[in-house]
């Protein structure tokens, strides 16, 4: 593996993996407990929206998760009165919210809003709102074009790989950003044609909601395949 790209929220790397493995290790995201506002008790809501819509955004709200397979339910509460936007923020209780500046609603006037919400562990299989992030990928390239393209290619992409091969340049298509279309692009002005060759390798890119870092989402993903390719392997041997 080569790391590209690296934040709080998205981690960019290259992996020599096949995409049947890779699709499988994106799909079991959606197996990774996380927390999640589930339940919402509205006792007064003055709000433009329906009780339905504001538990539905709250819902949606990141949670911060704990570092511990046993995840402990909590209760979040809501309890304002003033002119304005209501956030994220405003929410009390625990656990504590991932961002505190997501807009739930607004209230004008003596307009009032009042809830409480229990928190519980779930998964995104269930439903999206326990979802940790999301997961995609594509194929290494290497694009080759005539050697005169050279210099327009170094002012294009300044920090793409490109190799000298007799009157042909290959640029290697490796990074977070696709080079394909700016390749074929400055071929087509001179009526030239890109030649793209796909390679087994994939850049894949993991991003977080914010419950947890990209990379650990990545882990407890293939964590989560293995486990249940042990239970399988287990049952049939029993057949």
């Amino acid at each position: 593996m080569k790391k590209i790209e690296k934040n709080e929220n998205q981690v960019v790397f290259t992996a020599e993996i096949n995409e049947t493995l890779a699709n499988s290790i994106r799909r079991y995201i959606n197996q990774i407990p996380v927390l999640a506002l589930d339940e919402v008790e509205i006792s007064k809501n003055d709000s433009a929206l329906y009780d339905e819509t504001i538990a539905h955004r709250l819902g949606l709200i990141p949670l911060k998760d704990e570092k511990t397979s046993e995840k402990k339910p909590g209760k979040l509460s809501l309890n304002i009165k003033r002119e304005g936007l209501v956030y994220s923020g405003d929410l009390k209780g625990h656990p504590a919210v991932v961002y505190k500046n997501i807009p739930i609603t607004t209230l004008s006037g003596d307009q009032e809003l009042q809830l409480s919400a229990t928190v519980r562990a779930g998964k995104g299989a269930e439903h999206s709102k326990f979802s940790p992030g999301l997961m995609f990928y594509r194929n290494v390239s290497e694009i080759t074009l005539d050697k005169e393209f050279y210099e327009e290619i170094k002012r294009m992409l300044p920090d793409a790989e490109i190799k000298e091969k007799g009157q042909k340049i290959i640029i290697i298509d490796n990074k977070k950003i696709e080079v394909a279309d700016v390749c074929g692009g400055i071929a087509d002005k001179k009526k030239k044609k890109a030649e793209t060759e796909k390679k087994d390798e994939l850049v894949v890119t993991v991003e977080s909601f914010g419950q947890m870092p990209p990379g650990e989402i990545f882990v407890k993903s293939i964590e989560a395949l293995k486990k249940d390719l042990a239970s399988l392997e287990k049952s049939v041997d029993k057949i």
